[in-house]
C-alpha cells in the first residue's frame, strides 16, 4: 500500500496550474510523431492484411481503405499504428 497524500498532490497540482498561468513555469509537453502508412507498418511486421486488421481490431475492408488512400485512420487507430511501428514486439507477441 502506498503512503501517498492525495490531498497534498491535488494542492500541488493547483499551485502548478497557477504558476503556469502566471508564466512562472513551463509545463512538460510531448510531441507525438505521425505513424508511417499502415501498409508500411504491416509490411515491416510481415503480416497479412487479415492478420494485421485482426490485431488492430478493424475490418479488413477498413485496412484496405487505409492502404489504398480512400480513408485515413482516426483516433485510437492512429495510436495503435504508432505502437505497432515503434514497439513491434507487442504485436509479434500477440499472434
Amino acid at each position: 500500500m502506498s503512503s501517498r497524500d492525495i490531498g497534498k498532490e491535488i494542492l500541488e497540482g493547483i499551485k502548478e496550474i497557477g504558476d503556469f498561468k502566471k508564466g512562472l513555469i513551463e509545463l512538460k509537453k510531448t510531441e507525438l510523431s505521425e505513424p508511417s502508412e499502415p501498409k508500411v507498418i504491416r509490411s515491416k511486421l510481415k503480416l497479412s492484411q487479415s492478420a494485421f486488421a485482426g490485431l488492430l481490431g478493424v475490418s479488413m475492408r477498413t485496412l484496405q481503405d487505409w492502404e489504398q488512400g480512400r480513408r485515413n485512420p482516426q483516433g485510437p487507430a492512429i495510436a495503435l499504428l504508432r505502437i505497432a511501428e515503434q514497439h513491434p514486439e507487442v504485436f509479434s507477441d500477440l499472434h
